[in-house]
């Protein structure tokens, strides 16, 4: 009988655990952030150009334009927002975000050279990170993005992070859509050939 309770007590708290949204953790942020570069090397590096380079159709974006992409943010996105919103507060607007700049940036680059490059800025940034030591009070400091309006330091990190899994989400449907034919009857259970994201949105 109690073996049988607790069994019910611990099944109600891993359903809790699943199912409550999780509160921001600096050094959670972190250890994720750190594992990107490698996880996207791993993937990308010494692949045949196919995989690398071929998108979803117009105006859409291949495994190489998003590595480019996740370059320029940590140049002019994350750890300059971060910075502005600790010295300035909402005084100063955040510069506008070019989502568009690698194309140009990378036209001549090799897939080794941007996934080194992601690698080596992404190091810079988060040691540039962990030596600002923010404080709970740093965390709920505010800046003004300039179409969103009001945020906190705390969203920004929040965000830095969930646009790497938005984009290794991205890589993976990306490649995915290049067998879509292959595959034949089975892409009705391969549920990355279903997502409906775009890389324009």
């Amino acid at each position: 009988m109690v073996s049988r309770i607790l069994s019910d007590v611990l099944k109600a708290t891993n359903r809790n655990l699943i199912l409550r949204p999780t509160e921001f953790s600096l050094s959670d942020t972190i250890a994720l952030l750190s594992r990107t570069p490698a996880a996207v090397n791993e993937l990308l590096r010494g692949l045949p150009e196919f995989w690398a380079r071929c998108n979803e159709g117009n105006d859409t974006w291949s495994a190489f334009d998003i590595v480019g992409h996740l370059i320029c943010a940590e140049r002019t996105d994350w750890m300059p927002r971060v910075r502005l919103t600790l010295e300035s507060g909402e005084t100063r607007p955040f510069e506008p975000f070019d989502r568009f700049a690698q194309i140009k940036e990378n036209e001549s680059k090799s897939m080794e050279e941007i996934l080194n490059e992601f690698g080596r800025v992404r190091t810079e940034n988060l040691a540039s990170l962990r030596l600002l030591n923010l404080q709970k009070e740093d965390l709920a400091r505010e800046g003004k993005h300039p179409a969103l309006g009001t945020v906190t330091l705390a969203q920004l990190l929040a965000t830095w992070a969930v646009h790497d899994l938005t984009h290794l989400h991205q890589i993976s449907r990306v490649m995915a859509h290049q067998y879509r034919e292959a595959v034949g009857p089975w892409s009705a259970y391969l549920g990355v050939l279903q997502c409906n994201g775009h890389s324009a949105s």
